[in-house]
């Protein structure tokens, strides 16, 4: 029995027992070590950003349309030509091993089995040539973290191709490594050496231990083995091409592509012109998840004015905050064409394991279609259409 068939013969009682994605935040926080909580939670200084990236979300507003008739709601949406069953997928999640071995084959298989992208980090703890497999090209997402080097770069990208992946993702927004203090206190190294805090942990938490023991201690497999890095995280990040990052750098990586590539941590529209001006197949509004600078905007702050100047020309993904159904209907609204969310996958796997990114998947699915119907609309492209209210602002947008 497939784990997906596994699921459907759960979903009624994990539904009534985890209704929400902060139910599934819940109990995965109670399940993970606090160095893993810590990683995953965590924003960069005073944490501003991370939470206006959920308080602004949560100040959009609608006015519900009634007395529609029977709604047929189709939430299927079109991006680079293909069809996904839903307007959102699995954002791309650095050390994901570290918060629940074995994470990355879970959601993979999930989001193929699903329908949606996933988005495989250059980071994360699994690598290209064991995920490619488990999902058909289109759904595959590869995330690069540039390297210094352009011979590195390349041999990535031809081991991320190999494996399948058709979408590139370049992840641009940052200059240099946060500072991450909650990390720190934390006592993250990586890979993780065995010492009192770690045996601690995992005596604590019984089922990561035994996981991790047969999944082996999470590790940056894709890197690790480049002269450039040393397998630390630290080292990778500040020996990454960060602050020497060039349009003429990120063309050369298109150049080397072949399929559509986004830039992500696009926040201003001049970047986003710019962007479409050098031939990038779309953009990914995102601040990080707060997690590198803390004096930004949140994300959905910046998406109007960014979607006004890109006027349709190429794709806007956005990412930042999302927690809901009705988060997703609120970017959309504001000029998104498709959506990613990180946390909240890593959250159902580690509450579910592989029931996990299954019930993520369908809570989503679920609020959104609820409150599309709610709204009296039946199609991601009339979600496009909304009049958004900002709450406290008597402004349109």
């Amino acid at each position: 029995m497939s784990d997906y068939q596994k699921y459907q013969k759960q979903y009624v009682s994990l539904m009534n027992k985890y209704p929400t994605i902060q139910d599934l935040k819940k109990r995965a926080l109670r399940k993970i070590p606090k160095v893993s909580s810590e990683y995953l939670e965590t924003g960069t200084d005073d944490e501003t950003t991370l939470k206006n990236n959920i308080r602004d979300l949560s100040k959009i507003r609608f006015r519900p349309e009634f007395l529609k008739g029977e709604l047929d709601v189709q939430l299927d949406t079109t991006l680079f030509g293909h069809t996904f069953s839903a307007p959102f997928g699995i954002a791309p999640v650095g050390l994901t091993g570290l918060m629940w071995p074995g994470i990355e084959k879970m959601l993979a298989t999930a989001a193929n089995d699903m329908g949606i992208p996933y988005c495989l980090s250059t980071v994360a703890t699994e690598t290209p040539e064991n995920i490619g497999p488990l999902i058909s090209p289109t759904v595959g997402w590869f995330q690069l973290y540039v390297p210094p080097d352009m011979p590195t770069t390349l041999d990535i990208l031809k081991r991320a191709r190999g494996a399948g992946f058709k979408q590139l993702v370049i992840t641009v927004d940052i200059p240099q490594p946060s500072r991450r203090q909650r990390t720190r206190r934390a006592g993250l190294k990586m890979p993780p050496k065995i010492n009192a805090q770690l045996i601690w942990d995992g005596i604590t938490h019984p089922h990561w231990l035994k996981d991790t023991l047969i999944n082996g201690l999470p590790r940056l497999r894709t890197v690790e083995n480049y002269n450039t890095f040393k397998m630390n995280v630290e080292a990778f990040k500040t020996k990454q091409r960060g602050s020497n990052l060039s349009w003429e750098y990120a063309q050369k990586i298109k150049d080397a592509w072949d399929g559509p590539v986004l830039l992500k941590g696009i926040m201003t529209s001049e970047d986003a012109l710019k962007a479409i001006d050098a031939g990038f197949d779309g953009i990914v509004v995102s601040n990080h998840g707060g997690r590198q600078f803390d004096g930004a905007p949140s994300s959905i702050y910046v998406l109007p004015e960014i979607a006004s100047a890109v006027n349709g020309q190429i794709p806007i993904v956005f990412d930042g905050g999302i927690r809901t159904g009705l988060d997703i209907i609120r970017a959309i609204a504001l000029g998104a064409d498709f959506t990613l969310l990180g946390r909240a996958f890593i959250y159902s796997v580690s509450a579910l394991q592989q029931l996990g990114p299954y019930h993520a998947y369908n809570i989503l699915f679920e609020e959104m279609e609820n409150n599309m119907r709610q709204l009296g609309i039946e199609t991601v492209q009339q979600v496009k259409q909304l009049q958004a209210i900002i709450e406290n602002d008597n402004s349109y947008t």
